[in-house]
């Protein structure tokens, strides 16, 4: 995509070619358009704005470990971008709690964040974004977070790092949580940036199930499109 061709023919060929498409994309606009015109299953692989195949793949991971999601709360720890939006969709869904700790103007999208409070409140859980990590991470069972220079953002790299050095995941952080708590990552992460290899590497640790969880749960995202 990208040499001129419009989007729209590109759906309209790939339809004719293939049973399904999974695209990943800078622009989340792209592969709206790319769906409204495709005649096949679309699925978005990761844009800028959302990751839902990842947030899939950790909900199975939480069911793995946690036994179920009702009454249990998920803290996303750093940039409030796509994995974060996704979560804060997917729990919503669920009726878990999440909540987001970040510096005020890393703050995740606000059509997304409005929209999960609507779902949330449907379901009855709480969703709250503060840049208070104790009361972020206060009865805590999953500790998620994410690289801190997300695709797009390198020329804000130096800035970033210096904002979200308090963020780090390290032993004094998971403290916060519950002493039972889960550690999450997506993948892949920087040790010694956004989480310590100390945790990272730690028994609290589920991110290698997590990783493999992202085959099982896009085999069954292809099983409920092309079946």
């Amino acid at each position: 995509m990208g040499r001129g061709e419009p989007i729209s023919d590109t759906a309209k060929v790939l339809s004719r070619f293939v049973d399904g498409i999974m695209i990943r994309a800078i622009k989340h606009e792209d592969v709206e358009e790319l769906a409204k015109y495709a005649e096949i299953p679309v699925i978005s692989g990761l844009t800028n704005v959302e990751h839902p195949c990842q947030a899939l793949a950790d909900m199975l991971t939480i069911k793995e470990h946690l036994n179920g999601f009702e009454g249990r709360k998920l803290t996303f720890v750093g940039d409030g971008n796509n994995v974060c939006n996704s979560l804060l969709l997917i729990t919503a869904m669920l009726g878990m709690n999440m909540s987001v700790a970040c510096p005020d103007k890393y703050s995740p999208y606000a059509e997304i964040l409005e929209k999960a409070k609507e779902i949330a409140n449907e379901n009855n859980c709480e969703i709250t974004v503060t840049a208070d990590l104790a009361e972020a991470l206060k009865d805590t069972d999953v500790v998620y977070t994410d690289v801190w220079v997300s695709m797009g953002d390198e020329k804000e790299e130096a800035q970033r790092e210096k904002d979200f050095l308090p963020y780090q995941v390290n032993k004094d952080l998971m403290s916060l949580a519950k002493p039972t708590a889960i550690f999450m990552h997506c993948l892949p992460a920087i040790r010694g940036q956004e989480v310590t290899a100390e945790v990272i590497d730690g028994p609290q640790s589920v991110v290698f199930d997590e990783a493999e969880n992202r085959l099982h749960a896009q085999k069954a995202v292809l099983y409920y499109y092309l079946k």
